[in-house]
């Protein structure tokens, strides 16, 4: 694929010091760089016609100079920063063209990290999966939940996800919302679907039970508006109550440390909504940040019959019988298994959630815990 014909090249210069970021990744100036074996692509986003309003159409820059004067993290980067998305003739046509660019960055196994541009582009980032022959579990971090207005798209984008035919999707988690904002059919919906949801306050309690939920996901949409508006008052709708910026990116980083995660969205910042300080351009070049720092924290956590991981069986005396836990030595996180043989192909690489000891200690208890149920009643 000639890359060069979806991008408008960077024309910024920030800081050349060999310690900074901008001195360390590939940039898409003059001439687009060579991309092959490169770990993560950074794509621009300037498409706002989701929110049928106008935004500022130098947004994704405004991250870039935050993001370029930040010094290099952990490991020997593979990062290339393609450039600025170019908008299609119709709305539809920029949803055709992110599919385009990013299914073709995923299948040479390249992770593109999307920033910029309404919450709605995350459809053309799902769509990306489409002929991938897996099912995918995307993880949506908003203070609302988007399916229930059809006047606009970018406040119905995953109703487009729950509607979106083929039908590939597998689980859905949302992360964050806050219950005044939400309608309580949404919330009824997504449970009858066996798709979880967790409110803000939860989140915030203890950061550290939501890991499994990140490291479970294919596909990360984080809409900016999730964040307090102290944190990030360039975000459009951004409310007082929401994250912090540090709680932000402490998901980013997991979201970083998670082996399956091959695709992530960060949207709905509008430069011209932001501080003069550009604050919320700031935070948001710090989650870029952390991901980042988290994907090259990654253990390798995928082979569970290696001696890499130490394995539990619990017996419950019931249906089910037993439920076989993994820990790995490396991480030591934890995983448990979903036996179903009759479900083959597509739901083989599911079989293995992401769990916390706490699961493990209710199992020991005698209880099933949740997220086994919601799978297995999903298979």
């Amino acid at each position: 694929m000639d890359l060069k014909l979806f991008f408008n090249p960077v024309e910024i210069d920030v800081d050349k010091s060999p310690a900074s970021f901008q001195s360390s990744i590939y940039i898409n100036r003059d001439k687009m760089p060579d991309h092959e074996g490169m770990d993560i692509a950074l794509i621009g986003l300037n498409e706002y016609r989701g929110l049928d309003e106008k935004a500022d159409q130098e947004s994704a820059n405004k991250v870039r100079n935050q993001l370029y004067k930040l010094k290099k993290g952990y490991g020997d980067y593979g990062i290339v920063d393609l450039g600025n998305f170019r908008n299609g003739p119709t709305l539809e046509d920029t949803y055709l063209r992110l599919k385009e660019v990013c299914a073709y960055l995923m299948e040479t196994n390249i992770i593109p990290v999307l920033f910029g541009g309404s919450h709605d582009l995350d459809l053309g980032q799902y769509y990306a999966y489409e002929n991938s022959e897996k099912l995918v579990s995307v993880l949506n971090i908003d203070n609302q939940m988007d399916f229930d207005d059809e006047t606009n798209a970018s406040f119905n984008h995953i109703g487009s996800i729950f509607k979106h035919s083929p039908n590939y999707l597998f689980s859905y988690y949302h992360l964050a919302y806050q219950s005044y904002l939400t309608h309580q059919k949404s919330i009824e919906l997504l449970e009858k679907l066996s798709f979880e949801s967790v409110r803000l306050g939860i989140v915030k309690e203890n950061i550290k039970d939501i890991e499994p939920i990140v490291r479970d996901a294919d596909m990360l949409s984080f809409d900016l508006c999730a964040l307090q508006a102290f944190y990030a008052p360039g975000a459009i709708n951004s409310k007082v109550y929401g994250l912090t910026g540090e709680e932000a990116c402490q998901l980013c980083w997991y979201a970083g440390q998670n082996e399956k995660m091959s695709s992530v969205g960060l949207y709905n910042y509008d430069a011209s909504k932001d501080s003069e300080d550009q604050k919320t351009a700031f935070v948001l070049s710090t989650m870029i940040w952390y991901f980042i720092e988290g994907y090259y924290h990654r253990k390798g956590d995928k082979n569970f019959k290696s001696n890499d991981y130490l394995m539990y069986e619990v017996h419950l005396g019931g249906e089910p019988d037993t439920i076989r836990f993994y820990k790995s030595k490396l991480s030591e996180r934890w995983w448990m298994e979903v036996p179903n043989p009759e479900s083959e192909g597509l739901f083989n690489r599911n079989r293995m959630i992401a769990c916390n000891h706490s699961d493990y200690e209710l199992a020991m208890k005698g209880e099933i815990p949740d997220r086994w149920m919601n799978f297995y009643n999903k298979v």
